[in-house]
């Protein structure tokens, strides 16, 4: 019997049919030279090889009497492959927005619960001969990284096909049931078990509290100025009830050379993603008349994920980043956003021991349900103070191409979950040499149009951080933790010192940047957003 861990049942319990939480990915293969088979067939019988790799694709829920307490998971001996590996055609002529909008639509419906969490579209007719796979799993069963390790079992790494065992047949003579005393019995024991571990966690929770609290008083960003203390983030057209309706678009760019500029203009790959959805998030709503006087705020989930760790569940927090898009001048805000992601990222190592701790909570299905469903039918989200305005996240991926029935993966991007007041998610993956974006949002709160806008927001402001001067030399760290006390020492007794910033290398182009249109959904200003001087 597996139990739920209370961060997974979480996603089931808000999960209402404005909001599905399920996590998804659409990926482009190359078929290999001279194929002729049947593509959609030949992928439908790996994966019936391989389910058993995999518990994800082969375990359903079972729910407790009543709701009392979360799920849990049990086996399914009759999986229909035919259901959950479907196919599909684009009508002509095949290109990627009307593959966008499709994957869109099929995002937007509920997964069955009566069956395992997932499923899966192999979907032909694109123009350049390519085939999508679009797939969504259920975010209860893994986070980001578990998906990353789900697609090394799934995949190959070479054209050739490897041969896996086959499952050991486990088959019983009848279904097996459990029954309500079983199940409660069950429920109360991993509830015990639960208070148990919180128990004898506490001393190490009081301890990480204190260092956090010590963190956040000491850290201050952009030269003290900005302190760690964020607040409330200001309402923007962004913190809305959202509608079941998405819209969905991609954008890939070089790895390689965003990870060599953002070393050069003093952060890291994480900040130069930040940075870029700050400065297209601002010119979005500038151009709107709508940019708040106070800066945005995303909300970015923290992996809490072992390295070794390749568990089929979800281990993430999340923090608040400020995006410091109340500051006109580029190469401040980058330097403003790098400075709040590195507190935030110091807190949580601090926290790390006690971010991850399960609570058990009676009749929390039918309690966070509730909720859930209030927060959607009566439109209270938009009548409450925002905590974030923007979901961001930016998910490692495997650095070398993978293969499916000998065809080449040669896109893998994410596709997320926009909530209420959050009704965009902008998620980003690193695969083979590329990163790969998927903005996911509300259509209702932004547009396919509106959406393919930000992706030209997204070209532009990666343009504008290229023009930076370089920052000063040893600015740009991925320190580890014991480094952090000592380089904070080296700052403060050298901020006094001005260095003339060194020359900047030759500028490289990046692999796709797409022409915005136009919306027509709101209403343009008649003025233009600021136009950023870099320093």
């Amino acid at each position: 019997m597996d139990h739920l861990s209370s961060t997974d049942a979480s996603y089931l319990h808000l999960e209402t049919p404005e909001t599905p939480t399920h996590i998804g990915s659409l990926m482009l293969f190359e078929l290999p030279d001279g194929y002729g088979g049947d593509f959609y067939e030949d992928v439908k019988g790996l994966l019936a090889k391989r389910l058993h790799l995999c518990s994800v694709f082969h375990r359903k829920l079972a729910q407790m009497p009543f709701e009392l307490a979360d799920p849990i998971w049990v086996e399914d001996e009759d999986i229909d492959i035919d259901y959950h590996v479907r196919s599909l055609t684009l009508r002509r002529p095949g290109t990627t927005a009307q593959l966008e909008q499709l994957v869109a639509r099929l995002h937007s419906s509920l997964l069955d619960r009566s069956r395992p969490l997932w499923e899966a579209y192999v979907i032909d007719g694109l123009e350049n001969g390519q085939i999508a796979y679009y797939t969504k799993v259920h975010h209860s069963t893994i986070d980001g990284k578990a998906a990353v390790e789900m697609g090394k079992v799934l995949y190959d790494v070479s054209p050739v096909i490897r041969e896996v065992p086959p499952a050991r047949r486990t088959r019983r003579s009848h279904p097996y049931q459990l029954g309500v005393v079983e199940l409660l019995q069950a429920a109360a024991s991993n509830s015990t078990k639960m208070y148990s571990e919180i128990g004898a966690l506490l001393p190490t929770a009081l301890k990480a509290l204190g260092t956090a609290g010590h963190v956040i008083a000491s850290r201050k960003l952009t030269e003290g100025k900005r302190s760690l203390d964020l607040g409330l983030a200001p309402k923007t057209i962004f913190n809305a009830s959202i509608t079941n309706q998405r819209s969905f678009t991609t954008l890939s760019l070089p790895f390689e050379e965003m990870k060599t500029l953002s070393k050069r203009v003093g952060g890291t790959v994480n900040t130069l993603v930040m940075a870029m959805c700050s400065g297209a998030l601002r010119r979005f709503l500038a151009e709107r008349n709508l940019l708040p006087d106070g800066s945005l705020i995303a909300m970015v989930p923290v992996s809490l994920r072992g390295d070794d760790d390749n568990s089929m569940n979800n281990q993430v927090s999340a923090v608040r980043v400020d995006l410091a898009t109340d500051i006109p001048d580029l190469a401040a805000r980058f330097k403003a956003i790098h400075a709040s992601s590195e507190s935030a990222k110091a807190m949580v190592r601090e926290l790390k021991p006690v971010l991850g701790a399960q609570v058990p909570v009676f009749g929390a299905p039918w309690l966070m349900t509730g909720m859930a469903s209030l927060f959607g039918r009566t439109d209270l989200q938009s009548r409450m103070p925002a905590v974030a305005n923007v979901l961001i996240s930016n998910v490692p991926g495997l650095p070398t191409s993978l293969y499916m029935a000998g065809a080449r993966m040669v896109h893998y991007y994410p596709v997320a979950i926009p909530y209420h007041s959050l009704a965009v998610n902008i998620t980003v993956q690193s695969y083979a040499g590329s990163m790969e974006f998927g903005i996911t949002a509300c259509r209702h709160v932004l547009s396919q149009e509106e959406s393919q806008e930000l992706i030209g927001h997204l070209v532009r402001e990666l343009e504008a951080i290229r023009r930076l001067k370089s920052a000063e030399p040893d600015v740009a760290t991925d320190e580890p933790a014991e480094r952090a006390e000592a380089a904070e020492a080296a700052e403060a007794a050298e901020a006094a010192e001005a260095q003339e910033p060194p020359q900047r290398p030759d500028e490289t182009s990046a692999q796709r940047a797409p022409v915005a249109r136009r919306s027509t959904s709101r209403k343009r200003a008649a003025t233009k957003p600021d136009t950023e001087t870099p320093q």
